[in-house]
């Protein structure tokens, strides 16, 4: 079996560089930490009610790549990631595991995805880290909106929809607003912020040249939002049930931004949710496990992706008691995500 090709990941709008994917954008391969691999090994094979509903939030977690060594910094630019010998390796950056994901779930559509990063929580540092890193996390926490608020909008892309005519196999339609707005903005201008990855377009005039249109129309736009919110709750929910520490945590939002798609997919997605799930037994569900993931392959493009990304820095352990700090930061995405649906309801 070939291994297959792999490239640098073109629509990274957070996170630290090394991501990857495969040429045909099926699988995402990243480094990461011990700690990171363990909780997505622990999610797999949990069976808390609150994990459970967790691992359909998260990253499908497929294994592991070993390394023998440590990525070497910007060494990932051009798709290939170089590694440094083991001997001369420094334990505190050590990458000693690629981690592959299946991305079916995050493929909105080859040219018009939209994305926001959203890193969560007041503390930005772990149980390991120096007195001069806390000082300094948490002077970044403060300078920034993640004390106050839970939220720091890593970065965000959002994307045109070209006319047929405008479409090239070049098109560059992505418009990106990078971390130093998430960092330089205030509590109070966070709801600009989402007005901004949540843009309302509107439809041409009659007759009108054909143009590039940015953001969805109202009666796409609501329901897309809707249910946004409705799974970030879920994951609020379930995060409130569960004793752990998330330190550089975020939420993912992705949603498609090409007009027919998007509208065709959101109605799919409400018609579905109405359906009443059949109870059916473990065992049956268990014996089905591969026909479902044979067929979550050949599903036409969903509407809109939320997952919870960048376990680095998080264990679960008992006695902890909920983070605080992460649910403070879902909370105030849900505000978010209300104060955007009212705008564009009235």
């Amino acid at each position: 079996m070939s291994t297959p090709a792999v490239q640098a990941l073109a629509s990274q709008v957070g996170g630290h560089a090394g991501v990857m994917t495969t040429e045909d954008g099926s699988l995402l391969i990243k480094p990461a930490l011990k700690r990171e691999l363990e909780f997505y090994q622990r999610l797999q094979t949990e069976e808390d009610e609150a994990l459970a509903t967790l691992r359909k939030y998260t990253p499908k977690f497929l294994g592991t790549l070993t390394l023998e060594g440590e990525a070497k910094e910007g060494s990932s630019e051009g798709g290939a990631l170089e590694i440094k010998p083991a001997a001369e390796r420094k334990d505190e950056f050590l990458v000693d595991r690629l981690v592959i994901f299946y991305c079916g779930a995050y493929q909105i559509s080859t040219n018009t995805p939209n994305i926001l990063d959203i890193k969560l929580g007041t503390v930005l540092y772990d149980e390991t880290a120096s007195e001069e890193k806390v000082a300094r996390m948490i002077k970044a926490a403060k300078d920034t909106t993640s004390f106050e608020t839970g939220v720091r909008l890593t970065g965000f892309q959002a994307s045109l929809d070209l006319p047929n005519c405008m479409l090239t196999k070049h098109s560059d339609n992505a418009l990106n607003t990078p971390k130093a707005y998430g960092k330089s903005i205030k509590p109070s201008d966070l709801p600009d912020g989402i007005a901004r990855f949540f843009p309302l377009g509107t439809d041409p005039l009659e007759g009108a040249p054909e143009e590039p249109k940015l953001g969805l129309p109202n009666h796409v736009l609501l329901p897309v939002l809707k249910a946004i919110r409705d799974e970030i709750a879920e994951v609020r929910s379930a995060l409130a049930k569960i004793e752990f520490r998330m330190v550089g945590g975020s939420i993912l939002v992705i949603y498609e931004a090409e007009w027919e798609r998007a509208d065709a997919a959101i109605k799919r997605y409400v018609e579905e949710s109405k359906r009443v799930p059949e109870k059916e037994e473990e065992e049956e569900e268990d014996e089905d496990e591969e026909d479902e993931d044979d067929e979550e392959e050949n599903l036409p493009p969903p509407a809109f992706c939320v997952k919870l990304i960048d376990f680095a820095h998080t264990r679960v352990e008992a006695g902890l008691g909920p983070d605080e700090g992460v649910l403070l930061g879902v909370d105030t995405v849900l505000r978010l995500l209300d104060g955007r649906i009212q705008q564009i309801s009235e």
